[in-house]
């Protein structure tokens, strides 16, 4: 028996004790500082469980009131296995969507009674999982399960106003398949709502560059009644030149797009394309190169457009902007802000 529960013990036994040779309850009470009810309370538990029974005799007992129902403690608990490196504010919003409604905090309690509070604490619990059932791993949990946490590179605030306002663009060096050579994808975020889209190329060129643009962004923009007024970029070669004869730089001209660089060696400053390039190696290309070999890059694009729509429409996302909606729907919602600063300033 420890030390302290040794302590309260003698304390409790002690009020008793005083109490009999005094033969005065009260007494006994003023002098240790306890009241009538606790001493007959001490006494009563002495009698049903003799002196161990004093160690639980005062202690406070929990609201269980407070508590989350069970149903929903085991959701919360089989979805952490499930997605192991998800936060706290992320599996309240994919939980609501499956019908089940705890807060973010919620989340936490459970987690913290569980052992479950930190995304190490998840894996060892998957791992265990894994161990006593054999069950097979999903992909997501295995890219969980390889995932280095590295911290996020620390960037400023990008100030951006609504959708369309200021994209982000960056290129991304996949890897190199055989059959097919080095790959790159051209990304494009709008920085607002993180509403993306991304292509592969074999080359890394001015003309890849503004084929992203041409291909993918713009006509997107368009199709929702907006356009892009500015772009910001590291300063490759694929995105700097000379402005005459620049494929580039010419495009943006050509669409009356505004070109921001990032700071001379400073590319994290474009850190908004640098989170989501994490994400996509994480849930799409750690995954995707596990699950099938790929023979073409038509092949890779056509699994990474079905991965884009999943981002885009229905993973929640955590940004200033999204606060648990997806990008789709934060661009939506934002259109009444283009409409206000744009539309209305050209009429």
């Amino acid at each position: 028996m420890s030390s302290v529960n040794q302590n309260v013990i003698k304390h409790k036994v002690g009020l008793l004790n005083l109490a009999a040779e005094l033969g005065n309850v009260s007494r006994a009470c003023k002098v240790m500082g306890f009241s009538r009810d606790t001493f007959y309370r001490y006494q009563a538990a002495v009698e049903d469980g003799g002196v161990e029974a004093l160690i639980d005799a005062n202690r406070k007992k929990p609201n269980l009131r407070n508590r989350v129902d069970e149903s929903i403690e085991t959701d919360v608990v089989a979805f952490a296995l499930e997605q192991p490196a998800f936060g706290q504010v992320r599996v309240s919003n994919e939980l609501r969507k499956r019908g089940v409604f705890v807060s973010p905090s919620g989340v936490r309690s459970i987690w913290l009674r569980q052992g479950l509070e930190s995304f190490k604490r998840r894996l060892a619990a998957l791992e265990k999982h894994v161990a006593e059932t054999g069950e097979v791993l999903t992909e997501a949990q295995v890219s969980a399960l390889e995932r280095k946490q590295d911290d996020d590179v620390a960037v400023g605030e990008i100030e951006t106003a609504h959708p369309g306002y200021l994209g982000s663009q960056d290129t991304f060096y996949v890897g190199t398949i055989k059959g097919v050579g080095r790959i790159y994808q051209q990304t494009f975020v709008d920085t607002y709502s993180k509403w993306a889209t991304a292509k592969l190329y074999t080359t890394k060129t001015p003309i890849t560059a503004a084929d992203l643009l041409n291909d993918r962004v713009l006509p997107f923009f368009a199709e929702q009644g907006m356009g892009v007024i500015r772009i910001l970029t590291d300063r490759g070669t694929e995105y700097c030149g000379k402005a005459e004869s620049h494929d580039y730089q010419l495009y943006l001209a050509l669409n009356d797009i505004e070109h921001t660089k990032t700071k001379v060696r400073h590319p994290q400053t474009n850190g908004i394309c640098e989170r989501f390039h994490k994400t996509i190696l994480q849930e799409f290309y750690q995954v995707a190169f596990r699950r099938k070999i790929y023979r073409s890059i038509e092949e890779i694009q056509t699994d990474l457009d079905d991965w884009l729509n999943y981002y885009n429409n229905d993973r929640t996302h955590q940004g200033k902007m999204c606060c648990g909606r997806t990008p789709m729907q934060t661009l939506i919602d934002g259109k009444e802000a283009w409409n206000d600063k744009i539309t209305n300033l050209n009429h």
